[in-house]
């Protein structure tokens, strides 16, 4: 970009119409020169959570050529990337390094062959099936273009490879390495998912959750065991079960007011050993999520009292009533700050024009991410946006009756590349050049 172009427009406040084309341009260039490689490089050698060893040492690697002072092995494979730029807000942009143990069929020429031992000590085929390769590559992207630029903005930008979003345990333990401490805290911090329910060259920003709280709950339910032709000498745990998973839903759709979001699912039920024999234990895993603390609290109690006294009324003594364990640190639900993320929209319509959001598209699951244990406690503004992965004709055949586009996490999962890659990183550029600008 034009130094003398740029710093004009900026005092005249409308440096956006005319240094779009400017900025896109140089990012299309990049792509071409620098980022489609390496988004096949690291689509090709995914790895697995806390093992992003290649993955987060490629990254130190070019965040290092780009001008950052970087740090590698924060919370075991994270890295955290400094650049130091004059007086001004520090700003963190994160981005996720690690795949899912899936065989990749997407057919594509650059398919992920890679293997690797499991977490359980088992051979596992590997795949970014949920676009973090998209995530590293852009965050690349942005290192580049920011150091370029540095007479156009002013303070502090950190950029994180985290580790582990898959198992929810990255930002935990960054966190727990003590990385505000270490490197400062945010005044603002920033992130982006693709996403292959959005048409490439879009992005989305939601004024309030765009992923949901998480907590991972067991329920023990006590029985009495039996002879199966002797039901009455016993308490079967798997009638209860089965009458506590169904009343469960009920909190979902007679006690949560309809339009608030709220889910639980019960993800396995184990009980028995022999057809005849009436066991003394059934366990059920449940996952449940919300939008908000006053939903999740509701919840949690209400599960505790659904199972409890449905025990009570099966006959079960007081000391073999079900138990409800919550067995994970809740995940929070990811939370935009409102103000902030207003201020975004408008530079980034601004800058790529109102046509750039995707207004037709709808949150309809409740997927959760760790990005709230950065910003959560302490309370950082953040905004967490989406970016399109899916090609328009794409979404035109599968309307027309062709083929469905491959959800996340599948192993036909394909991300179209070039437009995920440079709007991520266009996006986040002019995010950044509105958080800090030149002193």
């Amino acid at each position: 970009m034009k130094k003398t172009l740029l710093a004009t427009l900026i005092s005249l406040n409308s440096f956006a119409v005319f240094a779009t084309a400017d900025l896109n341009k140089l990012i299309q260039q990049d792509y071409q020169q620098h980022l489609a490689p390496l988004f096949k490089h690291f689509h090709q050698h995914p790895e697995l959570s806390h093992m992003e060893t290649q993955t987060a040492k490629r990254l130190a690697q070019e965040l290092r050529t780009a001008g950052f002072e970087v740090t590698e092995g924060v919370g075991k494979t994270g890295v955290v990337a400094m650049l130091k730029n004059g007086p001004g807000p520090l700003v963190m942009m994160r981005a996720d390094m690690d795949g899912l143990p899936v065989q990749e069929k997407s057919g594509l020429s650059y398919a992920s062959v890679a293997k690797q031992t499991d977490w359980d000590g088992n051979e596992v085929y590997v795949m970014h099936a949920c676009g973090h390769d998209v995530h590293i590559t852009s965050l690349v992207g942005t290192a580049r273009r920011m150091a370029a630029m540095k007479e156009q903005w002013s303070g502090t930008l950190m950029l994180v490879g985290q580790p582990a979003e898959e198992r929810v345990g990255g930002a935990k333990g960054m966190m727990a390495d003590n990385i505000w401490g270490r490197f400062g805290q945010p005044d603002y911090a920033l992130a982006f998912h693709v996403s292959s329910e959005i048409e490439a060259g879009k992005i989305v920003a939601v004024e309030g959750s765009p992923y949901s709280g998480v907590d991972t709950v067991d329920i023990i339910v006590h029985g009495i065991g039996a002879h199966g032709a002797s039901p009455h000498r016993g308490k079967d745990p798997i009638v209860l079960g089965a009458q506590i998973v169904l009343a469960l839903q009920t909190i979902i759709s007679r006690e949560i007011a309809p339009k608030e979001p709220a889910l639980i699912t019960v993800g396995a039920f184990n009980s028995g050993t022999k057809h005849n024999i009436i066991s003394d234990q059934a366990h059920l895993q449940l996952t449940v999520r919300n939008d908000n603390q006053a939903t999740r609290d509701y919840l949690m109690a209400a599960i505790k009292r659904v199972a409890e006294n449905l025990g009570r009324a099966a006959g079960m003594p007081e000391d073999k009533l079900p138990e409800v364990r919550i067995t994970d640190e809740p995940t929070p639900p990811t939370v935009n700050d409102i103000p902030l993320t207003q201020r975004l929209k408008k530079a980034w319509a601004a800058n790529m024009g109102q046509q750039v959001f995707d207004e037709s598209y709808k949150r309809l699951g409740m997927g959760a991410e760790d990005f709230p244990f950065f910003t959560t406690d302490p309370y950082i503004p953040s905004t967490y946006f989406a970016v399109g992965g899916t090609p328009a004709e794409a979404f035109a055949a599968e309307k027309a009756g062709g083929p469905a586009v491959p959800s996340h996490h599948s192993p036909l999962f394909k991300i179209s590349p070039e437009p995920a890659v440079t709007k991520g990183v266009e996006a986040t550029v002019i995010a950044l050049l509105e958080l800090m600008p030149k002193a």
